[in-house]
Order: structure tokens, then sequence, then C-alpha cells
């Protein structure tokens, strides 16, 4: 090999570019999600593409004001600081990688600070709203079913998605993962057992392997079922809600009714505690604790 050509082979060694989409291929690998695998290979462009406009291709010589940078204007361009935040936990993410396969020696990542933000006030549906919601949604069986399910289980719009109808067993259904959400079983109550029974009965006659179909047998997408609660919503009158109010009042309810808060957490597929505990000051919970859902 030529002196330009060994040259070229060790440049491409640490070529940022190069790097990113050996970070996505390892992701597959370890079968994570489309949505996360979408999600880091978003961000890794986004931020490769700052690092070009300061000639930074060489994944070693990527320092912390490179990265800072690159937060500060997302800052400027009036993304939130949230969305900055989850980038800088992709950048972080990818160091690492970086790091275990000896690349680099250390993560130039950590050194950079979360922008501080605080998080909204969960919106809680109250007994009247959700119960107006239902009365509306109970004109067609599917639009019933995929009410019953988000309020009386705390799943996420594409958990709900994805449901395939092999998950439905007995008394309990199998979510599968999502996003950071793990794998996990949630007992159905019997008002959602029943909806979906109900949905089965008129569900058109297909080979889908999805419990929630369109009439022309396909999947119902996750835009497809805000669109229809958000419908639910007009007619109600219920300005200013979103389709995750419903795993929000879920939590609540629970937490105000005695439930303990790991269980929930477990249910609801939350990782870290501190997101059911934020939860708290939003309901006086019952000295009684319980290991089993109410039913809303």
């Amino acid at each position: 090999m030529t002196f330009f050509g060994i040259l070229w082979g060790n440049m491409e060694n640490y070529n940022l570019s190069f790097w990113v989409k050996k970070f996505i291929d390892y992701l597959i690998a370890q079968k994570k999600s489309q949505f996360t695998c979408i999600a880091y290979k978003k961000d890794l462009e986004q931020f490769s593409g700052y690092l070009i406009t300061k000639e930074v291709v060489d994944v070693r010589e990527i320092k912390k004001e490179d990265i800072d940078g690159f937060i500060q204007k997302l800052l400027l361009e009036n993304y939130t600081k949230k969305s900055a935040s989850r980038k800088l936990n992709s950048i972080r993410t990818f160091f690492r990688f970086l790091k275990n396969e000896k690349v680099i020696n250390f993560n130039p990542a950590l050194e950079v600070a979360h922008p501080k933000y605080s998080q909204p006030t969960p919106r809680i549906f109250s007994p009247l709203e959700y119960r107006a919601i239902r009365d509306v949604a109970k004109k067609d069986p599917r639009t019933y079913a995929l009410v019953e399910l988000l309020l009386q289980t705390g799943m996420k719009i594409g958990e709900l998605a994805n449901l395939k109808l092999e998950d439905i067993k007995d008394s309990q259904i199998i979510v599968r993962s999502y996003g950071k959400s793990p794998e996990r079983v949630i007992p159905l109550s019997k008002s959602a057992k029943k909806a979906i029974d109900d949905y089965l009965k008129v569900r058109p006659k297909s080979e889908s392997p999805y419990l929630f179909i369109t009439r022309n047998h396909k999947p119902l997408l996750i835009r497809n079922i805000r669109q229809i609660i958000d419908r639910c919503f007009d007619e109600v009158g219920i300005k200013d809600a979103t389709v995750n109010d419903f795993r929000s009042t879920f939590i609540a309810y629970q937490l105000q009714k005695g439930v303990s808060i790991d269980y929930v957490a477990k249910i609801v597929g939350h990782r870290r505690l501190s997101s059911t505990e934020r939860f708290l000051h939003l309901v006086n919970p019952s000295s009684e604790k319980k290991e089993k859902l109410e039913e809303l």
C-alpha cells in the first residue's frame, strides 16, 4: 500500500461519519428499537453537520467546546432545553461507545452540563372529563377500545399502535419494548377487557397481526390514533389535551388510590422512580397500600 493509501486508511479509522455508522450498526445488532436507532441517527447526523462547519471530522479532535457550542447553537435556534438535553444524551452515549471501542481515551461530552429546564405539570383529566370522553367514544367500538386501554393501562401511544393480537392474554396484556420503555405485562381491568372483546367482534377479518387496524386491514398508525382521540377531545370541548394525558391520569389515579409507587412505575415502564414520584405532589395518596391496579 502506498504512503497516501496508509494515510487515508488511518484517517478513515477516526472519521466521524464512519463511526456514527458503526454506532448505529451496533445499536441495530443490540436489537434496539427502530425508534431508538432513528433518534440516535438524526441527533448524531445533526451534530456531525455542525462539526463539519467547524472543519472537525476526526473523532479524536472533538473537544468539550465543540459539544457545548453545538448545544448552545440549538438553544439559539429555539430548540427547547429538553430537546437539547436529549441530544446531549445521544452524544454522550456515542462517545461512551467510542471509548469502549478504544477509539478515544475519555468522553468529552461528560464535561458538558445539561441545560436546566423544569418539566411542565402533568395534565390530569377530572372524572367528569374522562367520563365525557368515554361517552363520546362509545359510538365506535374501536375508538372505545383505544380510549379504555389508554385510560386503564397508562400505555404510550406508540405502544398502543404496536399491540398485536397475540399480546392479549386472558386478563392481561403484553406491552412490547418501545423507545426507552421495557417490555412488561399489565393486568387488564374488566372494562378494558370488555372493550377489547367488543371491538374484536366488529374488527375486519384480516390476516394482520396488529390488534388495531383500518378498514383496509392496515395497522392503525400513531397519527391515526392521535386523530381519533383529538376528535373525541373536540366533541366534548376539552382544550389543549394530548393522548399522553391519559397516561398521566392513570398514574395519578393509581397513586391517589394507594397503589405503591414501585408497582405503578413498573406498570407504566418508568426506568427511574423519580419519573413516577413527580406525580405525588398532585395527589394525596391513600394510606392503604395496594399492589393491585384500580379501575377508573
